[in-house]
């Protein structure tokens, strides 16, 4: 078993990268390059990429995930099925190991690649409870336009055997779980999986993967914080007022992970979240086990639609 330490970048395909750009633009991502046949884009955050669209017929890649050290590498390169090491003949380089989950969709574990100088952007100290002077004799003006997209937190696929793939990603990948969420009054009647990376008595985001049971299997949603939750805001009121696009879900908190959330689509279907304000957990959190009732209800904000529980893009 090796122990990835974060999400790195989701990979898809699109049969137009202008339109691809102009959603991710809108949607608060920066290109970091660009050749004849993909698109790498990035937050605010060094990571040289958060995001790669292959040009070709629609669909899902691939997930990577980071690990500290080539010898991480060297022991993927162990697991069953996967692919030797690799140097990754692409913008902002590195080495990977590629792997297939259970449903057959590509896991990439990646070391070294390019990080950049981060991108500034601005933020106001706000004026609120114990913090009430925090802001003094200023006014608070927001430029109206897109979200500032740090970087990638989380992703999400849907599997019709939701018990393998959960094994498979905390004994291969090192994951371990946050929340078990189960239906129907059954305990043992697992829905959905929340897991997050382990780095011991470091804090880290609730979740950085989750598997949720359905007919099919496919990418449910790729997850990008951005900065505040005037940029959540923000962003949705850009992308409301550009009118290009479907909006899915939100403005709204979880209550698993606590994060404040909103849900776009893409031109092709694929659903892009934005978010902040995680809860963040480390090894001395136990896992725990919800009804679904409470783990996908939100603190505030409409219920989830059924567009967005049973999406999965294959």
């Amino acid at each position: 078993m090796i122990k990835v330490t974060d999400i790195s970048y989701g990979r898809i395909r699109s049969p137009d990268l202008d339109a691809q750009e102009a959603f991710l633009t809108d949607f608060g991502m920066v290109r970091a390059e660009r050749t004849r046949t993909a698109l790498y884009m990035r937050g605010t955050d060094p990571e040289h990429h958060i995001h790669v669209t292959e040009l070709g017929e629609p669909g899902f890649i691939s997930l990577a995930f980071s690990v500290e050290s080539e010898e991480d590498l060297d022991r993927a390169s162990r697991i069953d099925g996967a692919s030797p090491v690799e140097e990754m003949d692409e913008p902002g380089g590195g080495k990977r190991v590629r792997v297939a989950e259970p449903n057959g969709y590509t896991i990439e574990i990646v070391h070294g690649v390019e990080t950049l100088a981060p991108i500034r952007v601005p933020r106001f100290a706000l004026n609120v409870g114990a913090q009430g002077l925090a802001r003094k004799g200023e006014l608070t003006r927001i430029d109206r336009g897109p979200s500032h997209v740090k970087r990638i937190g989380h992703a999400v696929l849907m599997t019709p055997d939701l018990d393998k793939s959960i094994a498979w990603v905390r004994e291969t990948l090192g994951l371990v779980c946050s929340d078990d969420v189960y239906a129907g009054g059954d305990e043992d009647n697992i829905i959905l999986s929340f897991n997050r990376v382990d780095r011991g008595k470091e804090y880290v985001d609730h979740h950085v993967f989750l598997y949720v049971h359905g007919k099919m299997a496919g990418l449910n949603h790729m997850a990008f914080e951005v900065q505040d939750i005037d940029d959540v805001i923000m962003g949705h009121e850009h992308l409301r007022r550009v009118d290009r696009y479907e909006h899915v879900w939100g403005l709204g908190r979880h209550v698993l992970g606590s994060q404040v959330y909103d849900y776009w689509m893409d031109p092709w279907g694929r659903v892009h979240e934005h978010w902040t304000d995680s809860d963040r957990l480390n090894s001395d959190t136990p896992p725990n086990l919800v009804a679904v009732e409470d783990g996908l209800d939100s603190q505030w904000g409409e219920p989830a639609p059924e567009k967005f529980i049973n999406h999965a893009t294959e």
